[in-house]
């Protein structure tokens, strides 16, 4: 596939000049047209020989932190734009994987480059990790009578990379989707009909407006249960829908809108109950770059004002259609936290890491609410060659986590700096 290549200037992709000459990347057009991407290298210093791929199942990743910090160690990056750029309702998930197909081949072609590894951070998990899957397993990996979306013949043969790098990366957008829904809502129609018994925004549940929410044990059984119980429904919902246009009895032919109301509900986000941190001892790299080995809590701040974006169109309504929801948005589960049926979708980061052979490194932000998913993410990866790292107040997006300073009364002045110098060391032990 012909790639066109062109330059662009650093205003385009950051909006302001900059003294970093990595930060001035080359502009990467693929096909089809949504799907683009920037090339990091570094300015000066040996020519790189190992690259870093990162994308994202919508989002713009052509200006994402890593791609920076990456070619500032000397390595090239390649930041890209998927193909359902900026439009979930575009998503058909398993397409994905010819995207970074493209970047692989491109990457592979660059000049001195021996090695590539892909990037999975936080939507990126579930997509690179598939690719990962199925470039190792063949497309036996994605398809199946318990998927809900199978892939088709163009993902065989995809060329695997020589390794993995997840960062705060999701379980999957699915089980993202699930544990988001308010399982309180009894009528999709009306979603203002709730059982006020599983409110998450009720005082008398334990929600607190002002701070972090305190849920009890009995509480949290019955809402995952229940959140995995409204997410079957509506896939029971869906999959009607789609065999209704199969048979020519849809109003629509090819694909129908699929919207969710109330989906603003996960926990995490604004208590302390769900997910608290790691089972078991792991590694933590501290602001001053030391590394001690224990539980490993989040130091996370509650998001403000759930109650509020919930009940929103912007903010806590999914906007979606069959297709989309069934690839990237729907998974069958008996619970939203402990009994997920990881394989039933393909978008699934712990269902892929069973068939990934490669080195891996998986890093969980220690200011956010996936350090618990990504030790499972480690337990479960089949890699010889794994690793597992929290980095101390670092929020999602891998800068400091200011609010949870306020907190703490600690700094984490240097969360970015320590991820990386750990990506590098690691990465360098292995591919150079």
């Amino acid at each position: 596939m012909k790639l066109l290549i062109a330059a662009i200037g650093l205003a385009v992709l950051t909006g302001a000049a900059g003294a970093q000459a990595q930060s001035n990347p080359r502009y990467i057009q693929f096909q089809p047209s949504a799907t683009k991407g920037a090339l990091y290298t570094p300015d000066s210093g040996p020519a790189p020989t190992v690259a870093f791929l990162t994308i994202h199942r919508t989002s713009n990743f052509m200006n994402m932190i890593g791609t920076r910090e990456l070619a500032k160690r000397g390595f090239m990056a390649l930041g890209m734009n998927p193909r359902s750029d900026n439009n979930e309702a575009a998503v058909k998930f398993e397409e994905i994987a010819l995207d970074i197909k493209q970047g692989v081949e491109f990457l592979r072609k660059q000049p001195g480059i021996q090695k590539v590894v892909l990037i999975g951070f936080s939507g990126g998990g579930p997509s690179t990790t598939f690719y990962q899957a199925t470039a190792e397993k063949g497309v036996a990996y994605c398809r199946g009578p318990n998927k809900l979306t199978q892939c088709g013949d163009a993902l065989a043969g995809l060329p695997p990379a020589d390794g993995m790098l997840l960062l705060d990366a999701h379980p999957g957008n699915t089980v993202n989707s699930m544990r988001s829904l308010n399982p309180s809502v009894l009528d999709e129609n009306d979603p203002s009909k709730i059982d006020p018994s599983l409110d998450p925004f009720s005082p008398a549940n334990g929600y607190n407006p002002q701070g972090q929410s305190v849920y009890a044990p009995e509480f949290m059984e019955r809402y995952f249960k229940a959140q995995a119980a409204r997410m079957n429904r509506l896939i029971d919902k869906a999959l009607a829908m789609r065999e209704a246009i199969r048979q020519g009895k849809g109003t629509t032919s090819d694909d129908a809108p699929f919207i969710v109301y109330r989906t603003r509900a996960r926990l995490m986000d604004f208590s302390m109950s769900a997910h608290p941190g790691t089972l078991k001892p792991q590694k933590l790299i501290k602001n001053d770059g030391s590394i001690a080995t224990g539980i490993v809590r989040s130091v996370r701040a509650p998001v403000p004002a759930p109650d509020k974006a919930e009940k929103t169109l912007s903010n806590g309504t999914m906007f979606l259609t069959l297709s989309s929801f069934l690839s990237a948005n729907a998974i069958r589960a008996k619970d939203s936290i402990d009994d997920i049926d990881w394989c039933a979708s393909n978008n699934s980061t712990p269902c892929a890491l069973r068939e990934i052979s490669k080195p891996i490194l998986i890093t969980a932000m220690g200011g956010h609410y996936f350090i618990r998913d990504n030790e499972i993410h480690f337990d479960v990866a089949a890699s010889k060659d794994k690793d597992f790292v929290v980095i101390e107040g670092a929020v999602h997006g891998q800068t400091p986590c200011e609010e949870c300073s306020k907190i703490t009364g600690q700094s984490y002045s240097n969360a970015t700096k320590n991820l990386y110098d750990y990506v590098a060391a690691w990465a360098n032990a292995r591919f150079r």
